[in-house]
């Protein structure tokens, strides 16, 4: 279920995110189709070949392929992978933590959108895509400002009566995305701001 009102949220249906404790804010999934202040500040630092972990429907991977920078986005929803691939993107359906084609040997992964938040562990996570970054190579990853506290939350995806199942998302602060990058194998941590939003780059 939570796949399908996902896919659903990406064809124009209202939909919300729903937390254990009654919580509600609104899906956005608009805001994913075309570029917004401070993707600029991502796509700039990416170089070939790029891997878009949790890619939706792909307006960084597209970006990525039209500036000529080779680019794969992966992601859950099979949607989500049709809307890559029809704006002109590479795309698979395909879990981070499953096998991914060129582990190893990609040179940057963009973790955009919050989705160092996937799994609900992100030094778990971060563990995952530095086995899929080459030696030397960079992830970058958008995060909470510094003074949001560091969680995971138990979250569904709702529309009217119908909810999708439990899942664990996670919140990093900036203040904590040092510390979590020594844990899982990168030593060098650079973090910036860009239109309100806060990023980081791990190598």
């Amino acid at each position: 279920m939570m796949g399908q009102l996902y896919a659903d949220a990406l064809g124009g249906a209202i939909a919300e995110l729903e937390y254990v404790d009654g919580r509600r804010v609104a899906l956005e999934a608009a805001r994913w189709f075309d570029l917004i202040d401070g993707d600029e500040a991502l796509l700039e630092r990416c170089a070939s070949p790029t891997l878009d972990i949790g890619s939706g429907p792909g307006r960084l991977t597209v970006a990525l392929t039209r500036r000529g920078v080779r680019a794969l986005g992966i992601d859950i929803t099979p949607r989500a992978v049709a809307l890559t691939r029809r704006a002109g993107g590479f795309a698979l359906l395909r879990d981070v933590f499953d096998e991914v084609p060129g582990s190893g040997q990609w040179t940057t992964a963009l973790l955009a959108d919050g989705n160092i938040g996937i799994g609900g562990h992100p030094e778990a996570l971060l563990r995952r895509v530095r086995q899929l970054v080459r030696p030397g190579g960079t992830v970058l990853a958008e995060v909470a400002p510094p003074d949001t506290k560091s969680r995971v939350d138990r979250v569904r995806l709702r529309r009217g009566s119908l909810v999708g199942d439990w899942f664990g998302w996670a919140t990093v602060s900036m203040s904590d995305i040092q510390r979590l990058a020594y844990a899982a194998g990168f030593p060098e941590v650079e973090r910036w701001t860009a239109h309100g939003r806060w990023l980081a780059r791990l190598s």
